[in-house]
């Protein structure tokens, strides 16, 4: 007898072995229907994602996976890049296929033809892809001996296949997946039938160098995305169509806030109203520091390669690093502020009284990163942190996490993110350290988050290699979610760069280091602020709060007064006393999403007051300039 035993806690009874697929149908014939798969379970060992016709030959715990979870989201996902694979190799036979995994939000797969694939052939694909769909045909699992797979792709002509497989252990089992006249290599599990993949799009070709390396060939990448249900589907197509019009970068242009250009790759060219808007930034995290205990500082852009060897990063980072050279001697452009605030920290001796000493600085960084990965402000070679490190006592470590945290929570909502995400990344295999040292660091991290009843999901092997950390991640107007702060706690690096304070028994110690941002990077942040407000930024970091707009030539004095008066109250306000008719300058105006148009006549001028338009085309009346400058004020001062 076999007893499998279901996540409600009840028990079935079976004479024998038997599948998750004959489990599903004698719960019920519309679950067996509905089954994608199964998580199995045998006492003792861990949770597998399984095919529904994987085969349960002793006493074990059962879910089945249908699309309503997340694991059967994954496999319709990826169940859906092999039938592209199946389409591509029906319509193409030349094609060779290579790797096509799931990723956010859908899959890939990579392809080797002799031509670039067109728009027309994406089409001809998808109908393929539905036409394989209609008949439902069963997908079954089969496992082959490594050097007999290897011959029959390479009798194929699948040589990229070949290759991987030839890669694999020859003492593993090599399974394939077949669907009709087409096998693919594949872990699976897949889902039993092709007709379970219904709902899906093909969005992009791009291309790809096989393996990730750029001295192979380049690949064709076809994306895709599928979901279980068409208005999940249509809901996803619309977010990206929201995310295109919101592209910081077509933003970026239109609102004349900053270019990129080939002679740069991966820096930026700040105009004089993006730079307005990120003054406004960091004044506003200068007042933070200030307000919080940080003192701020400035350590150099460049430092001897020696100190990097000595912090590890060189060992760890040497690939993301600009270097440079001067009179034999060698220089890391500095990827991060960290070894350059302890040289700040150990220029005095300090006491165990003076801690927690907080630096931070808004530290210009430079890393290497692939031309491929860049991505206007969200991916740059050149960037500024609000970077900043605590130095503390092991007993103030979870103090200061929790203070932390507190007030990153308040930036955030200032700046209009309310939701925030928390994780803790725990310790990478490649790192520095002590297991005893990672283990107090991890957990004052997750001590901090139930102090402040953070709910927070740990990710294992992602901490940095000098210390584990928590990733606040945000999540924006259009559902997108964007990991910005950080804190991450480290007993390597000061002890490496020899920092010390002297405790109340008058010995030397090392203090704990927490790294810590809350925005990250400006310019990756500033792009997702563009990106959440769609241009169209609150009152209190608009690069212009106000255009003044004259009706008529005898008006244009009286604007220029209007614009006097605002700037010496503080506002940022331009005027518009060109020859053109009063509805083209709103227009231009509105387009360029500034706060407020006020436009004044003759009416106006003789009345001393002003028609004031909000944006989106609200008309709020007319009223007195210190009205206006009242409703102003408050609303930069609520940062509405």
């Amino acid at each position: 007898m076999v007893q499998i035993t279901l996540p409600d806690g009840s028990q079935r009874e079976y004479p024998g072995p038997v599948s998750v697929s004959d489990v599903a149908h004698s719960i019920g014939a519309g679950l067996g229907r509905a089954a994608l798969g199964g998580r199995v379970s045998v006492e003792g060992s861990q949770t597998n994602l399984v095919d529904t016709s994987y085969v349960i030959e002793c006493d074990a715990k059962l879910a089945i996976v249908t699309a309503k979870d997340a694991d059967g989201l994954d496999l319709i996902r990826h169940s859906t890049a092999h039938l592209l694979a199946y389409a591509v190799k029906s319509l193409f036979p030349d094609a060779q296929v290579t790797i096509g995994p799931v990723i956010e939000n859908g899959f890939y797969y990579d392809f080797s033809y002799k031509r670039p694939f067109t728009p027309e052939d994406l089409e001809a694909i998808e109908k393929k892809m539905t036409e394989i769909v209609r008949r439902n045909e069963p997908v079954t699992r089969e496992e082959w001996l490594r050097d007999d797979a290897v011959a029959y792709f390479n009798g194929i002509g699948e040589h990229y296949k070949a290759e991987i497989i030839a890669s694999i252990p020859s003492n593993e089992p090599i399974s394939l997946y077949r669907e009709g006249d087409f096998i693919d290599l594949c872990r699976g599990p897949h889902v039993p039938s092709t007709g379970h993949l219904k709902v899906f799009k093909l969005m992009k070709v791009a291309g790809a160098y096989w393996r990730g390396d750029s001295k192979n060939e380049m690949l064709q990448r076809i994306y895709g995305t599928a979901w279980a249900s068409k208005d999940d589907q249509s809901n996803y197509l619309t977010m990206l169509e929201e995310a295109e019009r919101r592209d910081h970068r077509k933003l970026g242009r239109e609102l004349d806030f900053f270019h990129f250009q080939d002679e740069a790759p991966g820096l930026i060219f700040w105009h004089p109203k993006g730079w307005t808007l990120w003054q406004q930034v960091e004044q506003y995290m200068r007042a933070v520091y200030r307000d919080n205990g940080y003192q701020e500082v400035k350590a150099p852009q460049i430092l001897d390669l020696s100190l990097w060897k000595k912090t590890g990063h060189w060992d760890n980072y040497a690939e993301n690093m600009f270097t440079t050279e001067s009179e034999n001697r060698t220089y890391g452009l500095k990827p991060m502020n960290c070894p350059g605030h302890v040289q700040i920290f150990n220029s005095g001796l300090h006491s165990y009284r003076e801690l927690p000493i907080r630096y931070g600085e808004f530290g210009q960084c430079h890393r290497n990163e692939p031309s491929g990965s860049l991505h206007g402000m969200m991916r740059v070679r050149g960037f500024t942190q609000d970077d900043g490190h605590i130095f503390c006592t092991e007993d103030q470590l979870q103090e200061e996490c929790v203070a932390f945290t507190a007030l990153l929570q308040k930036v955030y909502a200032d700046f209009g993110f309310t939701e925030i995400l928390y994780k803790v990344a725990t310790r990478p295999e490649k790192r520095i350290g002590s297991d005893e040292v990672w283990d107090k660091a991890e957990q004052a991290l997750m001590d901090s988050l139930n102090h402040t009843q953070c709910q927070y999901e740990v990710s294992p092997g992602e901490g940095a290699f000098y210390g584990p950390k928590i990733e606040y991640t945000l999540k924006d107007a259009i559902g997108r979610h964007w990991q910005c702060g950080t804190i991450q706690v480290d007993f390597s690096m000061p002890q490496r760069l020899g920092a010390e304070y002297v405790d109340q028994a008058d010995q030397r110690q090392t203090p704990v280091m927490l790294h810590r941002a809350i925005l990250g990077s400006f310019e990756r942040f500033i792009g997702m602020l563009i990106e959440n407000h769609a241009g169209a930024m609150p009152a209190w970091l608009s690069p212009e709060h106000v255009v003044v707009c004259c009706i008529s030539e005898p008006s244009a004095e009286y604007a220029g007064e209007i614009v006097q008066r605002l700037k010496k109250q503080g506002f940022r306000a331009t005027s518009d006393l060109r020859a053109e008719k009063i509805t083209r300058k709103i227009r231009e105006h509105s387009m360029q999403k500034i706060p407020y148009i006020l436009v004044v006549g003759e009416k106006e001028r003789e009345a001393g007051s002003v028609a004031v338009r909000g944006r989106g085309g609200v008309d709020l009346g007319v009223m007195s300039l210190d009205g206006f400058s009242v409703l102003l004020q408050n609303e930069i001062n609520a940062r509405a």
